[in-house]
């Protein structure tokens, strides 16, 4: 018998990215499967809480609203559950990219320019203060859902409103474009950086999930000492939002070489295309040993 008991794989769910967690779900379910551990499914969208009675550990795979932002982990917290991933505050405030930035902003951590918009806001005015292209995003969806780059003016309120569609709160985002990276944290062990190149114009969800033609460069081709700051940085970043277990921070470069945080995951995915696994085994660390280490790390606040 396991040491973990009976446990749930969270996963599916009813958020925007359903098809995501699905796709991770089966992975991390798969894995635990052939190391004999009594895993079982569980998806939300069709299973009622109380369902998890008499689990004694669960594995969150679900990602977006309801499954990362809080509200799966204080229900779990009611439950005396133990989970993987961040408590009830961090999920909630890393799910949050506009209070994230003010909490990164207050500790000194340096993230790309950004404006918060609201349907009266002065379009053309943001448009000349951050200069284009940059990029609006809706605050609280992940998977780039709802995100738009902009590059001609004249063109952010309609971005602000394919954004809005998803989210009451909405940002722009100056556009930092010397290349985007990803480093993930399982435990206190901060993984080797990625580097994320896509073949399409920018790293949207399409290039994240369904083409084969994405670059993922690890080692990432950053200078040795200029890596060991941002993955130091990415862990107090992931720190000062309250993160815990694992996670992955991403982060972009501009062309002059400085470095700007970007945003936090705290269920990353775990698909075949997923970050976290690639930086794993780069650092010998193979897809079930990965999935039952963040399995061990499973905690109540």
């Amino acid at each position: 018998m396991s040491s973990f008991g009976k446990v749930a794989v969270l996963f599916g769910g009813t958020s925007a990215e359903r098809e995501v967690s699905l796709n991770s779900g089966s992975r991390v379910l798969a894995a635990l499967q052939g190391q004999g551990i009594d895993v079982h499914a569980f998806d939300p969208a069709t299973q009622t809480l109380d369902d998890l009675k008499g689990y004694d550990r669960a594995f969150i795979a679900l990602h977006g609203r309801h499954g990362e932002d809080g509200t799966i982990q204080g229900a779990l917290e009611f439950m005396h559950i133990p989970y993987t991933g961040s408590g009830v505050l961090a999920s909630a405030l890393a799910m949050d990219k506009f209070r994230t930035k003010l909490m990164w902003q207050a500790a000194g951590l340096p993230v790309p320019e950004y404006a918060l918009l609201t349907a009266d806001s002065d379009f053309a005015e943001i448009e000349e203060q951050l200069g284009l292209p940059l990029f609006v995003k809706p605050a609280r969806e992940g998977s780039s859902i709802g995100v738009t780059k902009v590059k001609e003016r004249g063109t952010l309120k309609a971005a602000y409103e394919e954004a809005a569609r998803h989210d009451s709160l909405v940002i722009a985002e100056k556009g930092v474009m010397g290349g985007e990276y990803t480093v993930g944290i399982v435990g206190d062990e901060v993984l080797p950086i990625i580097k994320i190149v896509p073949a399409t114009e920018w790293y949207d969800y399409e290039a994240k999930y369904n083409r084969d033609d994405t670059q993922y460069l690890c080692p990432c081709g950053l200078p040795e000492a200029k890596e060991m700051e941002i993955r130091k940085g990415a862990l107090e970043a992931f720190r000062i939002l309250g993160g815990r277990g694992w996670g992955r921070v991403d982060f972009l470069m501009d062309e002059a070489g400085n470095h700007y945080y970007l945003e936090v995951n705290t269920a990353p995915g775990m698909t075949d295309h997923s970050l976290v696994p690639m930086g794993a085994r780069v650092a010998g660390m193979e897809y079930p040993a990965l999935v039952r280490r963040v399995l061990e790390l499973a905690a109540n606040d």
